[in-house]
Order: C-alpha cells, then structure tokens, then sequence
C-alpha cells in the first residue's frame, strides 16, 4: 500500500475513534520547532495538544525552549526540562513527538548529549533532517535584510528567554541543507536502543492542498528548490527512521494554526492517532 493511502487510513475516523482514555508506559514530550509564532495567544507552542492528550489520559508535557538558537543550545534546556519531568513522574523513560527544528533539538539530545537512555521513541513531524533551503535563501540576501531580521528575531527572542542570548543568524546557518547533510548528519547517529519515525507533509504548489497565505512566497521558493513541500520544510526532506506516510498540511496547519475556510487539518486527531501507535508499541 502506498504511504498516501496508509497515512489517510492512519488519520481516518474508523481506524482511530475518538478514545476515552490511553495510558502510556512512558510520558510524551512535545518539542517544538523554530520561532514563536505558534505561541503567539497560546499558552506555548504545542501547549493545547498536551492538553488534549491529558484530557485522554496520557501524561503529555508541551515545555518551551529558545526559538532563534543553535540546536546544541536548545537541547541543553530540553536536557533540563526532561529531566525534571522524569524526576517529577518517576519514569525511567520518555517518548518525544517532535516539531520541525524540535527534530534536530531531540536527535542531537539522544545521539550528543547520552540521552538515548532516558528517549524510548521519536516521532518527527516535518523535521528539516536533511535542511531546508528556505534557511540557505535567507542567508542569501543582502546585508542589511539580514542584519535587520537578525535584530528583530534577537530581540525577541531574548525577550522570552533574558537568561540567554538568541543567535537567529547562526541558528539558521545550522538548518541549511549544506550545514545539517555534511555536517549534522555525519555527526549525529540515530541509536540502536531509540525507536525513530516520520512524518514528512505537503501543501501548496504541485499539490491539491491549500496552504496559508502566510506561507506561499516561502512555499513557492521551496517548491523550486526542493520540491514538494509544506512551506518550510521539503517532504524529502522530512524522512527519517522509519516512515509513516504523507501529511496533507503545511507547516502551521500540523500545529494547529488555522485559516478559517483555508485550511482544516485535524492536527489534534494526528496526535492521538501516534498515541495509539505508542500504545501498540507498548511504550
């Protein structure tokens, strides 16, 4: 069966009715992915899909790290934040459902930094394993361009996080395909112990799936570059470990950032649906 078909069948109403309650070996993680828009009026990233996994009786944690660093630098805050989460439920291990960049972050923390014995599974959502050329096209413009996004994404990010400095042009240095397919992935092993799936997505230009006017220029850049994409992050791209299929989103719509009468993936049935598959799992 072609991953298309599996990954509808995956989402559909009849393979996965609205549970009342899932329990879990391990705890969920939530890692989100670069910036901060998806926190804007939330009350973090993925804050609502945490919620609506506890509602069903799986212990989810949606903690919020710097948006515009390095990936070493964010998975030192997601060292800290998961281990007072396992202190807190004494759990011995966690599963991580990850967001874009928050791909990378979970990686570097099981490969880099010995986590891969407190990581049970990891379960990417339009992570950028192989970079994206959106990150190579933004360093490409002129000085200035760069040296004011550079300011306003520092600004910002400072502003959630005072206790550390942002670092917006090297963060995204790190996502280009040249820095994370020479450089990243060489490094950065996946480990026998930790089970890895992904999902990679699509939306807008050579697809039948509207995409947010928000994220068409950019979708349209990609789509010359790379191909398919979801307006960040190519489908190619998204592979890594083994793959679960192909969603109909783009990069927000996976989230939950909606478009009314734009966009209407159900990004909370996609999560209770990789909660079962946890549960098949046993983890």
């Amino acid at each position: 069966m072609a991953a298309e078909t599996t990954i509808q069948k995956f989402l559909s109403v009849d393979a996965f009715p609205e549970p009342s309650l899932i329990r879990l070996k391990y705890p969920v993680i939530l890692m989100h992915g670069f910036g901060m828009v998806a926190a804007i009026r939330r009350n973090g990233h993925m804050h609502e899909h945490a919620m609506h996994l506890r509602e069903r009786g799986i212990l989810a944690y949606a903690p919020n790290v710097p948006p515009y660093n390095p990936v070493p630098v964010r998975a030192s805050v997601w060292r800290n934040r998961i281990e007072h989460i396992l202190r807190e439920t004494g759990a011995s291990k966690v599963n991580i459902i990850a967001h874009s960049m928050g791909g990378l972050d979970a990686r570097y923390l099981i490969s880099a930094e010995g986590f891969h014995d407190r990581v049970a599974s990891l379960i990417t959502i339009s992570s950028p394993h192989h970079g994206s050329s959106i990150a190579a096209f933004l360093l490409e413009q002129p000085g200035m361009l760069k040296e004011w996004l550079s300011e306003v994404a520092n600004w910002m990010g400072t502003r959630v996080r005072n206790d550390v400095n942002a670092d917006f042009l090297n963060t995204v240095t790190e996502l280009t395909p040249d820095y994370v397919c020479n450089e990243f992935n060489a490094r950065i092993q996946n480990h026998p112990d930790v089970k890895y799936w992904s999902f990679s997505a699509r939306a807008g230009k050579g697809t039948k799936n509207r995409i947010s006017p928000f994220l068409r220029p950019l979708n349209h850049i990609l789509y010359s570059r790379e191909g398919i994409n979801d307006g960040f992050v190519s489908s190619e791209s998204s592979r890594w470990g083994t793959y679960c299929g192909m969603l109909d989103a783009d990069h927000a719509q996976q989230i939950g950032i909606q478009i009314p009468l734009i966009t209407n993936f159900d990004s909370f049935a996609l999560f209770r649906r990789i909660s079962k598959l946890l549960k098949e799992e046993d983890l």
